[in-house]
């Protein structure tokens, strides 16, 4: 991080992955959801972040349901559109949906001195014609305006940038190289100090030249032999650390209230 930043007040949040309601079987998720909710209701932390795929079927029976849910959080929460929520190669009418069910696919906040810019990576995965470019001029701007007043900045996205190395080829669980590497130049160059993701069902964590790239956990289904849960982290004036909260069984909740 940049020696000049703004000093920063101490501070925790959550990244919850993938609550992606009917991959992992429709009454399984919902009920995870629940517990996830009930588990972070008991932490002392500032807000949560979902990352993306919200449900697996982008609907306003499945979108009720997640919002009744999320509801249920004692404190602020933010989301991030994956590509189950505005669709692999997002059109018009599916971005309206989502902005109109949901809200803003992109947009940033602030919390004590540090700026959050919450992006959406389908418009990075793809080129959608009157969108990606408004979206990635946006982006750069935003980035650019946070480093001028000296704030440390997280980026929050679905997919992340890549998986194992920055100079891997394209694939599904990635975003395309050009604008991978391009996205990394902006980050060293505007107090980045790490992105955040989901989409992987797999606990992924890199470091690109001191800044943390995580993607964490589901809580709908991992495709690795991770156990379902989700990230706390913990952010003061020199640390940034995070730690996984396995879910409790759900055997006690009902999917159906």
């Amino acid at each position: 991080m940049s020696c000049t930043t703004k000093d920063t007040e101490s501070f925790s949040f959550v990244q919850l992955c993938d609550t992606q309601l009917g991959m992992g079987g429709y009454k399984h998720d919902i009920a995870t959801f629940k517990q996830a909710v009930s588990q972070i209701n008991e932490l002392n932390t500032d807000f949560v972040v979902i990352y993306g795929d919200l449900v697996n079927d982008a609907a306003d029976s499945t979108y009720i349901e997640f919002k009744n849910i999320m509801k249920g959080l004692k404190t602020t929460c933010y989301v991030a559109a994956g590509n189950h929520d505005v669709g692999n190669i997002p059109n018009d009418s599916t971005l309206r949906f989502y902005r109109n069910t949901i809200g803003k696919d992109y947009y940033d906040f602030k919390h004590k001195n540090n700026a959050f810019v919450v992006i959406n990576t389908q418009l990075l995965k793809v080129d959608v014609e009157n969108e990606s470019k408004k979206h990635y001029n946006w982006f750069k701007n935003t980035l650019k305006t946070q480093k001028e007043e000296q704030h440390a900045v997280f980026v929050i996205g679905h997919y992340p940038l890549f998986t194992e190395s920055p100079n891997e080829e394209e694939h599904y669980f990635n975003l395309p190289v050009d604008k991978r590497k391009e996205i990394l130049e902006l980050f060293k160059n505007n107090n980045v100090s790490a992105y955040l993701s989901g989409h992987t069902h797999k606990l992924t964590i890199n470091n690109f030249e001191g800044i943390q790239l995580v993607s964490g956990e589901a809580t709908s289904k991992n495709l690795d032999d991770r156990p379902l849960g989700f990230r706390q982290w913990e952010v003061s004036k020199d640390t940034i650390t995070h730690t996984f909260v396995n879910l409790k069984s759900t055997d006690h909740l009902d999917p159906l209230k």
